[in-house]
């Protein structure tokens, strides 16, 4: 009985980080951003042959009270290169440059900072997105070689979120909005000594059995980032790529009824 009761509270805690997940981290966006819901996607829909041009600016947030620390600034370099040729692989926008973001701070979405970031760069446009994540850290046992010998260590969840925003500079309008979440855990034992099955990272929730095995022990938390980031950025492409398809096929529609 105790093992059955054991087993519906564990499952029980499973469904609430599930659920919990669609939320954490709260949206940051709000605090660089106008949130209005009114997004004009004419800017694409009206591009000729050349796509647009524009920079893209990676912001990253630790302001809020449970922020997480985010990517290391080598990591956040990669995250832009690899999201500056999914943006343009699944946009009709081609990211010129990634631009560092330093002087970009909360100003409850007040753009200003953004026109002058991209005056100085000669943009009109700017892909700008927010990086933000909360971590929770709880004591577990580890079990060695997946058998009964236990060991006490700790499991760290991590959630990451990439929030996107299209910004017509000269327009003064948002053209189009996406975020995307991932979800990673780190399982790492108290003291170092066992590498061959610890520290591990491990997707959630729907993926436990695909692992990471982190460079170092000491590294083990900037992994559990850059493998969660990881999976943030793929669903935001697909998200973009998803939102691009659905305009066009909407475009067309309305096209044909006309």
């Amino acid at each position: 009985m105790h093992k059955l009761m054991q087993g519906l509270a564990l499952l029980s805690t499973s469904l609430l980080l599930s659920a919990c997940a669609s939320s954490i981290p709260p949206s940051r966006m709000a605090n660089y951003v106008p949130m209005d819901p009114d997004t004009k996607a004419e800017s694409l829909l009206k591009v000729d042959k050349k796509p647009l041009q524009a920079g893209l600016v990676l912001v990253s947030d630790t302001a809020a009270p449970e922020a997480a620390p985010n990517l290391p600034d080598e990591a956040l370099v990669r995250l832009g290169d690899e999201l500056k040729q999914d943006i343009s692989r699944v946009l009709p926008v081609a990211i010129k440059e990634v631009i560092v973001a330093e002087g970009i701070r909360p100003s409850d979405g007040n753009p200003t900072q953004f026109a002058d970031l991209a005056k100085r760069h000669g943009l009109d446009y700017l892909a700008v997105v927010v990086v933000s994540s909360t971590e929770q850290e709880y004591p577990i046992s580890l079990f060695l070689g997946w058998t009964t010998h236990r060991q006490p260590g700790s499991r760290r969840d991590n959630w990451s979120l990439l929030e996107f925003a299209l910004l017509d500079i000269n327009g003064g309008k948002v053209v189009m909005r996406a975020e995307a979440r991932g979800w990673a855990t780190l399982d790492w034992p108290a003291a170092p000594g066992i590498n061959q099955w610890y520290p591990v990272i491990y997707l959630r929730p729907q993926e436990p059995e695909r692992r990471f095995w982190p460079p170092t022990y000491e590294g083990a938390p900037n992994t559990l980032r850059v493998v969660s980031f990881n999976q943030a950025a793929k669903r935001l492409t697909l998200r973009l790529q998803n939102w691009w398809l659905g305009q066009l096929e909407a475009d067309a529609t309305a096209r044909r009824s006309s």
